[in-house]
């Protein structure tokens, strides 16, 4: 069976496993998916839709957490204070822009949407400007592995319509190793000092 009748098969399943997985993280998944939207394999359309609700669902939920157990969590797991710390600092600076644009900041977008339930950032304020943001990082993310599959496709011809398989692959090997390289990076980030009380609200 080849991959295209695969996906076919699968439907709704598909789009709903990219719901989850972005639910729960990362751009790879998206970039893989657009690369397949190249090589028509899926519906870039519904695949945008499908990330973007995913990461929206998925950072309300952390938010919502941040906002009703923030400060027994990080009683728990004093760890995650650093990061908190390092988001908060840049909500202080930067506000909405930073709302909108943290799923892209390597090394905080983990844990921002927990932290802006801890800060004083009204619950219907981050709702729409969460929405905004999840919509510009889906579509992004689709159009930068469409690109990269249409470009890829362009330069094999003939033979890319016989090895869509092989060139997923390949694509999967080198997101993969862009998602190492950027958790090392994360691991090596400097910790900054704490910087949320001009934040946090007040006891």
């Amino acid at each position: 069976m080849e991959l295209h009748q695969l996906l076919s098969l699968n439907g709704a399943g598909f789009y709903l496993g990219v719901f989850a997985w972005t639910f729960l993280e990362g751009e790879t998944i998206v970039l893989l998916s657009g690369f397949a939207a190249a090589q028509g394999l899926v519906d870039p359309l519904l695949l945008t839709l499908a990330a973007g609700l995913g990461s929206f669902a998925g950072d309300q939920c952390y938010f919502w957490m941040g906002r009703q157990f923030g400060t027994r969590l990080l009683d728990r797991f004093p760890r995650w204070r650093d990061g908190v710390d390092v988001a908060l600092s840049w909500l202080a600076r930067y506000d909405a822009g930073f709302i909108l644009a943290f799923r892209f900041i390597y090394g905080v977008r983990n844990v921002s949407s927990f932290a802006l339930g801890l800060s004083t950032v009204r619950a219907d304020r981050f709702l729409w400007l969460n929405f905004v943001a999840a919509g510009l990082w889906a579509a992004s993310f689709v159009a930068v592995g469409y690109f990269l599959g249409h470009e890829l496709g362009w330069m094999l011809g003939d033979l890319a319509r016989s090895f869509k398989l092989v060139m997923l692959a390949a694509f999967v090997a080198i997101a993969g190793g862009i998602t190492l390289v950027h958790r090392r990076q994360r691991r090596r980030q400097p910790r900054l000092g704490r910087a949320a009380d001009a934040a946090l609200p007040p006891p």
